[in-house]
């Protein structure tokens, strides 16, 4: 099994950087609905936050999820194959909190989706906007983690 990990790895490799593409286009973007969705739905205009409903949904639904599981499965895959992290370093100690970090954002994200469908959203634009900085930060901790391997 480690044999073929170490043969497929610079395909992983590519899948898991891909995935990872993907998943943060959607977790920088799904908290900038949210605040068009807030600040749309302040004037009373339905249109609009019913279309940015939808938008949310397939976003989560289709883009974000199923990148967050191939994230997850293919990062497992390099973390097994042999020789490629060194756990008495303390780079995939951080990166695995920031990775952890973006999957706990992610599920908050997801939460804060199902209260604006609902129309049960308490949060403003403004605390959306400063929220969408958080994956921002942690993806700064996971690059620099995994490129200078402190």
């Amino acid at each position: 099994m480690t044999d073929l990990l170490a043969t497929f790895y610079p395909w992983v490799k590519a899948l898991h950087i891909m995935a990872v593409l993907t998943w943060m286009a959607g977790i920088f973007y799904l908290p900038r609905l949210f605040v068009y969705h807030v600040e749309r739905g302040q004037n009373g205009a339905e249109e609009p936050t019913a279309s940015l409903t939808v938008m949310e949904w397939k976003l989560l639904r289709y883009i974000m999820n199923p990148s967050l599981i191939a994230v997850w499965l293919f990062g497992l895959m390099l973390v097994a194959t042999p020789g490629i992290v060194d756990w008495s370093s303390i780079w995939p100690w951080t990166k695995a909190v920031g990775v952890l970090a973006m999957t706990w954002f992610h599920m908050w994200l997801a939460v804060r989706r199902k209260e604006l469908a609902a129309g049960t959203n308490t949060r403003t634009g403004r605390t959306y906007r400063m929220m969408n900085e958080v994956p921002t930060i942690l993806m700064v901790v996971i690059v620099l983690s995994v490129v200078l391997k402190f």
